[in-house]
């Protein structure tokens, strides 16, 4: 079995976000630390905010921030919110012409298979994947980091 780019995408958006512990994350950002598609990441964000696992914030300040807390985000729960389907073969689609169907054993195998699968995606929540900043490549400011000098209207033109 195969999980869509679009579930693949939704989870890892959904880590990052958890990863910021409550901070606003942007599409733009967390493309640029995947290093995948801003479009793509917009039309995940955009189903992850109606399916109520991300709040997003309008504005110029704007941004995602996780909807829940990562411990009640089901990863079983996400998956079936972006997956299209889980046919893994024909005969569990709708529409299904397979000649044997009625008296083969393989439908039963895989279907069996498939629900440990989502049994096994039911016991993890967010709160499991969560990483460290770190290994998104973010660095925590410390004090003594000195900040960037603020750049002079003309040194800013040249």
């Amino acid at each position: 079995m195969r999980l869509t780019n679009f579930s693949d995408y939704s989870l890892r958006l959904l880590m990052y976000a958890a990863t910021r512990d409550g901070q606003l994350i942007t599409i733009e950002e967390t493309a640029a630390v995947y290093g995948i598609s801003r479009a793509h990441l917009m039309k995940v964000a955009n189903l992850l905010v109606r399916a109520g696992f991300l709040k997003s914030i309008r504005g110029r300040s704007g941004g995602l921030v996780l909807a829940r807390p990562p411990g009640e985000i089901g990863v079983g729960a996400v998956l079936r919110t972006t997956e299209p389907d889980f046919a893994l073969v024909e005969c569990f689609e709708a529409g299904n012409r397979c000649l044997v169907t009625p008296r083969c054993r393989l439908r039963g195998v895989l279907n069996e298979a498939l629900t440990a699968f989502v049994t096994t995606l039911d016991r993890y929540t967010l709160a499991d994947l969560v990483l460290r900043p770190e290994d998104f490549g973010i660095v925590a400011p410390t004090q003594d980091t000195p900040k960037p000098a603020r750049r002079r209207a003309s040194q800013a033109a040249t």
